[in-house]
């Protein structure tokens, strides 16, 4: 189907058909541990990868194949991996492309569990890391060593929604034979599509978009067929499985992730136009924003900016009394619900990041973070008016 349907059309029926044994519409859930075999050879045979099949849901499972297969066809990619959630998605991809002694390029503007991964156990395990500023692709180039293996990027990142040239930072790592890993949880396959600019692989954190709900935990790594043949074992030792149940979840969310994304774009660009002229917010950060430095490069390579915003007031104490006083939207951690989640990243989502790392990264004691959900948006711009009035 990959290229030949519309992608609110692929949404909906990629790896996804009516069940050969019964005919039910949705795609079952095959909440089982193992699978039974008609005889010894032919478990031999599967077990050798001699023959397609099943032999335990660690190793794979129909349900959460349907959802590799729809995400697969919407990142461009050959083939994909379901795993329990978005840090074993990235911390089973980063340790499929490195081994000690290995060096990682990485942008700064990441994922706070990422980045302690990256900063900590990585360097546990003897591979080395050197942090840069991804706006800017010859940070990257610069940073190149005889034993650089892999860039990773996140973009737009997380908060700060810093924006990395995918093409160029590609370009670098194809000509030095670096891998390249992006998490793409912010953007979606519907906004960007970063394999189309020459990126490896491609992670996300399906507990966000992917399911859209806010009722799972998930995750997925998405590249080659060669790449995912390269990650399979090392999920299968670390052993972060994708719940069957949660597998149909996200793949049921997955039907209408066209849809949503395109509200919480409109939603989002509204909501940072209207805080963008607000007289008591310092700044606001969006990539749909003329305002937003790498504005130019979002638009290269996103049809869509995504649900996410950062804007600025005057101190943390500030902060403190806008989310205390919100009444709409909610407190609380993660993103792409369909409803509005506000947080304070410096004493929440990055509180265990190290200062100097946190505002380096950009993330002051002011900075608010706003996932904008598909609520209508004027209902939204009075409840944060109300809060920031407060």
């Amino acid at each position: 189907m990959q290229g030949k349907s519309g992608i609110r059309t692929r949404a909906v029926h990629a790896g996804e058909s009516p069940d050969p044994a019964t005919g039910a519409l949705a795609t079952p859930i095959y909440q089982t541990a193992t699978f039974a075999y008609p005889s010894v050879e032919q478990a031999a045979a599967r077990f050798a990868h001699r023959e397609p099949g099943y032999v335990y849901t660690r190793y794979g499972n129909p349900t959460n194949a349907a959802f590799e297969a729809k995400l697969a066809e919407l990142e461009g990619a050959e083939a994909a991996l379901a795993v329990a959630s978005g840090m074993a998605a990235v911390t089973t991809a980063i340790l499929a492309s490195v081994k000690a002694g290995d060096h990682v390029v990485a942008g700064r503007s990441l994922y706070s569990s990422t980045q302690t991964f990256l900063s900590g156990r990585a360097r546990d395990f003897g591979i080395e890391v050197t942090f840069v500023d991804p706006s800017d692709p010859q940070n990257f180039k610069d940073a190149v060593r005889p034993h650089t293996r892999l860039f990773y990027i996140e973009t737009p990142g997380n908060p700060t929604l810093q924006i990395t040239p995918l093409a160029a930072v590609s370009d670098i790592a194809r000509e030095a034979g670096i891998r390249t890993l992006a998490d793409n949880t912010f953007a979606t396959p519907i906004n960007q599509r970063p394999r189309a600019f020459g990126i490896d692989a491609v992670i996300h954190s399906a507990t966000k978009y992917l399911g859209g709900h806010g009722d799972l935990l998930g995750g997925v790594i998405a590249g080659s067929r060669e790449f995912i043949d390269r990650v399979w074992p090392v999920h299968i030792e670390l052993g972060a499985v994708l719940s069957p149940f949660h597998a149909f979840l996200i793949t049921r969310g997955m039907q209408t992730l066209p849809l949503r994304i395109a509200a919480h774009n409109q939603n989002a660009l509204a909501i940072a136009r209207f805080l963008e002229n607000h007289p008591l917010v310092a700044r606001v950060t969006y990539p749909g924003l003329p305002s937003h430095p790498q504005h130019a490069t979002a638009i290269r390579q996103m049809t869509g900016f995504g649900g996410v915003i950062c804007f600025e007031v005057a101190d943390a104490e500030k902060g403190r009394r806008v989310m205390n006083a919100v009444r709409l939207c909610t407190l609380t951690v993660s993103l792409g619900d369909t409803k509005t989640l506000i947080c304070h990243p410096a004493s929440m989502t990055h509180a265990h990041v190290a200062s100097d790392l946190r505002l380096t990264a950009g993330i002051s004691d002011g900075l608010i973070r706003l996932s904008v959900g598909i609520e209508d948006p004027e209902d939204l711009m009075e409840d944060l008016d109300q809060a920031l009035r407060d």
